[in-house]
């Protein structure tokens, strides 16, 4: 199973659009906190389905906050930029939400998925570990960072 990420900042629509067309993304699964931000642009939560399906092939969009950190998490993050303390605050988040045991397998498999969130690279990003706890937990999944 393919499992692809994507962050919609540092692209274009164009960009973002096509990337997930040429990839046969399926469903966006969007792992924001708040997908409703006036700095989201193309990417918020009341718009994304709508561009989704008409410029992505029809592609499905569903909003999973509990794959998301806690306004917590991010507001001592935004305080320490200490990257190390945020994965093991975030890891102990997802270990408390159950996630991956929370989560249907099937919906992953059944539609070829993109976690989305708003970092331009998955280096220092949430989707980045969320991608990597599934495929831990769940045999055979590939990691492809859009």
């Amino acid at each position: 199973m393919k499992l692809y990420t994507i962050g919609f900042t540092q692209k274009s629509a164009e960009e973002f659009f096509d990337l997930l067309r040429q990839n046969g993304v399926q469903r966006v699964v969007d792992i924001r906190l708040r997908p409703e931000g006036q700095l989201a642009g193309f990417a918020k939560k009341d718009d994304l389905p709508y561009f989704l399906a008409h410029l992505a092939g029809g592609c499905q969009y569903v909003h999973m906050p509990e794959l998301a950190p806690s306004k917590e998490i991010l507001d001592q993050y935004r305080q320490d930029k200490n990257v190390q303390l945020w994965t093991q605050r975030f890891e102990a988040l997802m270990d408390e939400r159950d996630i991956p045991a929370a989560l249907d397998r099937h919906d992953f498999e059944s539609h070829v998925s993109c976690l989305l969130c708003s970092e331009a690279t998955p280096g220092h990003c949430h989707r980045r570990l969320v991608a990597e706890r599934l495929a831990r937990h769940w045999p055979g999944v590939e990691i492809i960072h859009l």
